[in-house]
């Protein structure tokens, strides 16, 4: 879909949009619109008590006295209270109701209100930015799909009176969208499409942004001891794989590195200790943490992010063979700390130890942010709304609070102790793999702050917010692409130069 900014006009489209504020008072463009349909859009807010609050819509069909299909006509309403998130869903708002309408060119007048705390570049700007996050769907395998299904809409307009700022801020925000949708598109593909060789072969793909890759081999991680990862694929007849993705984008050449690590199990059966067979359909987005971290990573390149970042991946098929992992079988991690596999579904953990362990040994880096759809558990205490983070460190923790909540990708801090430690004590080796029945999402995140050492470290259990069953504002149903927004956001307000 193309995205073009204009200078204001009269609409020459399918379909306009127009807006309107609290109390109906109505947007320039707005009114402008109304004189030429004769009253036609002020008499539609009457008949559909239609008052101007915040994302209430108003549609116009085959309106007087314009040759177009339709109008819309949105509510922003508070002025003051519009903020680039709120702006954003309203794109989406946009797309939501036209994407299949029939209308194949949309115009939207971007008439930012006189109060608004936002600036007309960036009301602009932020529009279409939440028309690309929620126009995405992933399509690619129908084809018998009715026409009345399919996206009708190819071209959008935003007129503006600021273009040029519009157009700048846009752009880098196009990036961002680009790492979205490539997470997207990653933890939608089925294990059959994505599996360890070609994840890899994926994020080789980046290159063209500039990002260094490397692919660690299950020798070579052999040969780091990674006894942990590799004990995970052993039933898999896919190899098991590590990515390491370099960014460089810092003008000072020794500034130490920032570091993104991602669990990449590309399907869970569970192993041996196997999952019920309804909804193992969806265990393809097992690997939704590392594709936050390639879509970040791809976010950061697109853009240009004046920073140095490391992206970590380990990718890894739990499969149930007779050459997979037994519960009750002890493995040796990197760390040389030893861990009984108590339940062979308990694995993102496992690869997150030797991953974890390898970035804070071999980089050195500033902070460790560790994205995992882990536990069960935490669907649970937090639904849908939040990921729940676990951490070392309250500045890191209260930096990436305050960008979840300005990306709408929000986090909920979640305790860590002793106490809570003691639960991953094994009988036989160093720990184990699970701690009980209680404290299911803390005695993991307790298992992997025993290989970060010092380093400041989060870890972000998505296994509520990396795939939804019904669509938001700014995502279809689906794969929603968490994490690469919040981490890109962390990076810009904090560590770039």
């Amino acid at each position: 879909m193309n995205i073009k900014f204009i200078k204001n006009t009269l609409p020459t489209c399918d379909a306009h949009v127009v807006f309107v504020y609290t109390d109906r008072e109505l947007s320039a463009t707005a009114t402008k619109i109304d004189k030429t349909c004769d009253g036609l859009v002020r008499r539609a807010m009457e008949v559909g008590h239609f008052d101007g609050k915040y994302g209430q819509i108003i549609e116009i069909v085959a309106p007087v006295g314009l040759e177009i299909n339709r109008v819309l006509v949105i509510g922003l309403g508070d002025e003051a209270a519009l903020d680039e998130v709120k702006v954003q869903k309203i794109g989406g708002k946009i797309m939501t109701k036209l994407i299949s309408s029939g209308d194949k060119s949309i115009s939207i007048a971007a008439d930012v209100p006189k109060e608004a705390n936002i600036s007309g570049a960036e009301f602009a700007a932020h529009l279409g930015y939440g028309i690309c996050l929620r126009r995405y769907r992933f399509d690619k395998y129908f084809t018998k799909e009715q026409d009345e299904k399919k996206p009708s809409v190819i071209g959008v307009q935003i007129m503006t009176s600021v273009l040029s700022n519009a157009q700048k801020l846009f752009a880098e925000l196009d990036r961002i969208s680009d790492g979205v949708q490539f997470a997207r598109n990653l933890v939608s593909e089925p294990g059959n499409v994505i599996y360890p060789e070609s994840y890899a072969e994926k994020i080789k793909e980046l290159s063209e942004l500039g990002l260094d890759v490397e692919v660690l081999t299950e020798d070579e991680m052999e040969e780091l001891g990674m006894g942990a990862l590799l004990g995970v694929g052993q039933g898999s007849a896919c190899e098991s794989l590590m990515v390491i993705m370099h960014w460089n984008g810092s003008e000072k050449e020794d500034e130490q590195p920032i570091a993104f690590v991602g669990k990449g199990v590309t399907f869970d059966t569970g192993g041996i200790s196997l999952k019920p067979g309804a909804g193992m359909e969806d265990m393809k987005f097992d690997m939704g943490g590392s594709a936050a971290v390639v879509g970040a990573m791809k976010a950061l390149a697109g853009r240009n992010a004046k920073v140095n970042a490391i992206g970590i991946v380990g990718l890894v098929e739990n499969m149930p063979s007779s050459t997979a992992q037994r519960p009750g079988d002890v493995v040796t991690s990197m760390s040389g700390q030893t861990i009984e596999v108590i339940n062979t579904d308990a694995e993102g953990r496992l690869v997150l130890a030797d991953a974890l362990w390898y970035t804070q040994d071999r980089f050195k880096p500033k902070f460790m942010i560790d994205l995992a759809t882990l536990t069960g558990a935490m669907m649970i205490a937090l639904g849908q709304e939040y990921a729940g983070i676990f951490s070392n460190n309250d500045e890191l923790c209260e930096n990436l609070i305050k960008a979840g909540k300005e990306v709408d990708e929000l986090v909920w801090r979640m305790p860590l102790s002793k106490g809570f430690d003691k639960m991953v004590d094994s009988k036989i080796a160093d720990m184990k793999n699970i701690g009980g029945k209680y404290a299911g999402s803390i005695t993991a995140a307790q298992f992997l702050q025993r290989y970060v050492n010092d380093v400041p470290w989060v870890h972000i259990d998505i296994a509520g917010t990396a795939w939804r069953t019904e669509a938001s504002d700014v995502a279809a149903g689906g794969a929603t692409g968490y994490g690469v927004r919040l981490l890109d956001q962390l990076v810009r307000n904090n560590y770039e130069d």
